[in-house]
């Protein structure tokens, strides 16, 4: 069975995400909640077809604009699931608007999403998804073990021979933290 860093590099959609966003740490909040929904709608879908789509989810979802998503109402909630560009599913949908809600308040709590994170890192896998489940919706354990492995808190986003795995480790993400501890 092949790995992802060997049939993306040189894919016009694999390859930049693995080569610049796969498994890099990521702090804005903005961008760890369009991580968050990209990996929601990708459930039961190929990661190809969330990658082909990720303009058009950026542009339905107002670019990814916590507070704005947050403030989303029905009106919006029509025009999402009208929109071919996107992924039309209504659980979804109200995901991505209750998951904005509630990370409002991790940025209340915590002073931002990022630094709720990293309040609970580390944990096992296991525990990740136990709190993720608890804390938002549709997000059961392959999206909240993927969203973790994508944005540095888990680690097996790359294969130690794979050229990515060198340039992350130079970030010395999260995980990697937790392994030198």
């Amino acid at each position: 069975m092949s790995t992802y860093c060997e049939i993306a590099p040189g894919h016009p959609h694999h390859g930049p995400y693995h080569d610049n966003e796969y498994g890099f740490p990521i702090t804005d909040d903005n961008a760890l909640f369009e991580r968050l929904v990209l990996e929601i709608n990708q459930a039961g879908l190929s990661w190809l077809t969330i990658l082909k789509k990720q303009e058009t989810f950026r542009a339905a979802y107002a670019g990814f604009d916590i507070d704005k998503v947050a403030a989303f109402g029905e009106a919006d909630v029509a025009r999402l699931l009208a929109d071919p560009g996107i992924i039309r599913n209504k659980l979804k949908v109200a995901a991505a608007i209750h998951n904005a809600q509630i990370i409002q308040q991790l940025q209340r709590s915590h002073g931002s999403f990022a630094q709720w994170v990293e309040a609970h890192h580390p944990l096992t896998k296991p525990a990740w998804i136990k709190l993720f489940k608890k804390t938002f919706r549709f997000t059961g354990g392959e999206i909240t073990g993927e969203f973790l492995m994508s944005i540095g808190y888990l680690p097996g986003a790359h294969a130690e021979s794979c050229p990515v795995f060198a340039r992350i480790a130079k970030l010395n993400p999260p995980w990697m933290r937790a392994q030198n501890a």
